[in-house]
């Protein structure tokens, strides 16, 4: 092999080699439907192979007018809610030979529309976003125009949220879950509740404390306004939350978290002040993540199928069929009642 071989060759050296024009090397190698003398191409295709030539395929595909790329843009890696979902974009993608570039906003709502204008610029061919919408009316209308300059050249957009942009949507029931929740939590007896309820500007924490708030009111149990505590929809926003809650002396016998990871940071704080879990209050979460499942006491939750929310993105952006609006498909939770709420006597 030649010196020249070992180092990566460009599409400008196959041309020099096959004494030919750019134009003509760039038409053998990325298969363009324009005829080239046979000799031409036959002399491209030699050259080639001799500088151990490999056609950059990202390159081909922008010149087409997009990639096989599906960028997936969510608010935290690291949170297994949105690694859930990451997993069912990427089985999905795999098995339709799609490349997924990953983006996480460390949960600053500003940066999907960052994230999506460089996806645009890349002409990736659709784009998933998954995670809460939030209640700050400018960045909605920022990123809604950023949406409508992402599908004007093309691209295809799924959201994994709340329909509230002109976007197909994945719908995750919030406020239905946490309303059965509350349903089935009163019928073991509990009848003293608080709720860590997460940031204050994050629709899905509010639908959840909405829901939950509201199923009590069908039995006859409504929440103290003083017993909802917000906080961070992290592990640390849980324990820092239920902190406060104790702080306030309120007498409970069940706090919900509106995510499992705040659930989780809750029960630890719980037992580092000396209660006694579930034996004095019960705990309960969202989302039924699998990593959380190997908990003591094993933690009563909604469950939501995870991985097919996000496989479901994909499969929306996948189906190119004109509609007159947006599709959605709504996806509902099922309460699972574990250890952390054991039944209670009601006396």
């Amino acid at each position: 092999m030649s010196q020249r071989a070992v180092v990566s060759a460009t599409l400008v050296d196959v041309a020099k080699a096959a004494g030919v024009s750019l134009a003509t090397a760039s038409r053998v190698l990325s298969g363009s439907p324009r005829k080239v003398r046979e000799d031409l191409r036959e002399s491209v295709v030699r050259a080639a192979h001799e500088l151990n030539y490999t056609a950059n395929a990202q390159a081909q595909a922008m010149a087409r007018g997009r990639t096989d790329v599906v960028g997936l843009i969510v608010h935290d890696i690291a949170d297994p809610y949105f690694s859930s979902i990451a997993a069912g974009v990427m089985r999905s993608a795999e098995e339709n030979q799609l490349i997924v570039t990953m983006s996480s906003t460390m949960r600053r709502p500003e940066r999907e529309i960052q994230y999506l204008s460089a996806l645009r610029g890349q002409r990736a061919r659709a784009v998933v976003l998954a995670g809460s919408r939030v209640t700050d009316r400018g960045l909605v209308e920022r990123l809604s125009a950023e949406l409508e300059k992402f599908q004007a050249i093309g691209g295809r957009v799924a959201l994994v949220s709340q329909p509230r942009l002109q976007v197909d949507t994945v719908v995750l029931e919030n406020r239905a879950g946490a309303r059965s929740l509350a349903g089935a939590l009163h019928e073991r007896g509990y009848r003293r509740f608080a709720v860590l309820a997460g940031p204050r500007n994050l629709v899905t924490a509010r639908d959840r404390l909405t829901g939950f708030r509201e199923g009590l009111t069908r039995v006859g149990a409504p929440l103290a306004p003083d017993h909802v505590i917000h906080g961070d929809f992290t592990r640390d926003g849980g324990y820092s939350a239920a902190e406060e809650l104790l702080a306030t002396r309120a007498e409970v016998d069940c706090v919900f978290a509106v995510n499992d990871v705040m659930a989780v940071g809750a029960m630890v704080a719980l037992r580092d002040h000396g209660v006694r879990l579930p034996i004095e209050v019960g705990v309960a979460g969202f989302d039924d993540i699998a990593t959380l499942r190997d908990v003591t006491p094993a933690l009563t939750t909604v469950r939501v199928p995870l991985e097919r929310l996000g496989a479901t993105a994909v499969d929306l952006v996948l189906d190119e069929q004109q509609t007159d609006r947006p599709r959605v498909r709504r996806v509902r939770g099922e309460v699972v009642l574990r250890d952390s709420t054991p039944p209670r006597s009601v006396g």
